[in-house]
């Protein structure tokens, strides 16, 4: 499985490494909501909690979906106009104006990509424009919970006011607590795309891409770059640029903007903290079984990033509600599952803290 990106005609100078602190605040946020994907940046999830101001670690929660979840692609706006030749602003306010440059249908389906109601990289019917993308949307949202079920009502209502909405509260965390973190990081992650940079111009892309990730490849004979990922993907450059987008808070994630007719994107981490020490032999013998079936494997990727019902992993994953019931049930006799009911909903959830503790190697493969 993997996300692959058609290159074919791309001239070097149509790829471009640029640090982006919109996308770098979407980390920010995530690592926030998800401190066990991040056991590196616990210290800095901490202090940041400790101060935040009540109101606003209340209005995280209001769309936290954009970021716990996923990783909306709104964060990733440049991608989106322009012709696919925009790049990143150097400053957060600049990043925002992008986002105001997206259309309504753009914006739109962006935000609803926590649903995997519409389609990604192929094109389909928007959820503006469509009765049953519509009623698909809110139906999903709705099975995550009211506050999806809220927003995603008000967005299709009235998309303005969620920009305006999540311009707000953007401009506020920066304020609050990014703007400082931003200073601190920005001058690592330009330093790392001037070395990136420099790579491309004196050995090819092939080698600029290598130095990204182990898990990024080029065929060049082919015109394809393949991004190994527990999942299956495809994009092409077209007309357009590759972007490559660094970012210190992101690991292990590395993400493959692959929408339908936006530019690709590949945002990758610099740097690679090590998570914590394994656990006992007799249960790490009994995690490491459960974890031996690659369907099961597969399930984990879906699971630790959101909570499912068994019939949404059934449909997501091509099998039987039984079939998935069973992977289920040896997740969790090794401990690597959490449940709980939401109305008639039984959503299951995989421990990332519990998994952290089997190694990198495993947690980095189901997080990129």
């Amino acid at each position: 499985m993997s996300v692959t990106i058609d290159i074919s005609g791309l001239r070097r100078e149509r790829v471009a490494v640029v640090p982006s602190p919109l996308a770098e605040l979407c980390m920010a946020l995530h690592a926030l909501a998800e401190p066990g994907h991040h056991p590196g940046l616990q210290g800095w999830a901490t202090g940041v909690t400790a101060r935040l101001d009540p109101h606003l670690a209340d209005r995280m929660c209001e769309a936290d979906f954009l970021w716990r979840t996923t990783f909306s692609d709104l964060f990733l706006p440049y991608a989106g106009v322009g012709g696919g030749t925009v790049l990143p602003g150097a400053t957060l306010a600049e990043d925002l104006d992008l986002i105001d440059k997206l259309t309504d249908d753009q914006f739109v389906d962006a935000a609803l990509e926590f649903t995997c109601a519409l389609p990604y990289d192929a094109q389909g019917a928007g959820a503006l424009t469509n009765a049953g993308a519509r009623r698909r949307a809110l139906e999903l949202a709705a099975a995550r919970g009211p506050r999806p079920a809220e927003f995603t009502a008000r967005l299709l209502e009235d998309p303005p006011r969620i920009r305006a909405w999540l311009r707000q509260f953007l401009e506020d965390c920066d304020e609050a607590f990014f703007a400082e973190t931003w200073a601190r990081l920005r001058h690592q992650l330009a330093a790392d795309a001037r070395h990136k940079t420099d790579l491309l111009r004196r050995k090819g892309l092939a080698e600029a891409l290598a130095s990204v990730s182990p898990a990024v490849t080029l065929d060049e004979a082919a015109g394809r770059v393949t991004v190994d990922k527990l999942g299956n993907g495809h994009t092409t450059v077209r007309d357009s640029s590759l972007l490559l987008v660094p970012t210190s808070l992101g690991w292990p994630h590395l993400m493959v903007l692959h929408r339908y007719g936006w530019q690709p994107v590949l945002h990758y981490p610099v740097g690679s903290p090590e998570p914590a020490a394994p656990p006992s032999v007799e249960q790490l013998t009994l995690r490491m079984t459960a974890l031996s079936h690659p369907v099961r494997m597969r399930l984990c990727r879906s699971l630790a990033r959101s909570a499912f019902t068994t019939s949404e992993l059934a449909q997501t994953h091509g099998m039987t509600p039984p079939e998935i019931s069973r992977h289920l049930s040896v997740l969790k006799r090794a401990g690597l599952l959490t449940t709980r009911r939401r109305g008639r909903y039984v959503l299951h959830q995989l421990d990332v803290t519990m998994v952290a503790r089997l190694g990198s190697d495993f947690l980095e493969g189901i997080l990129r």
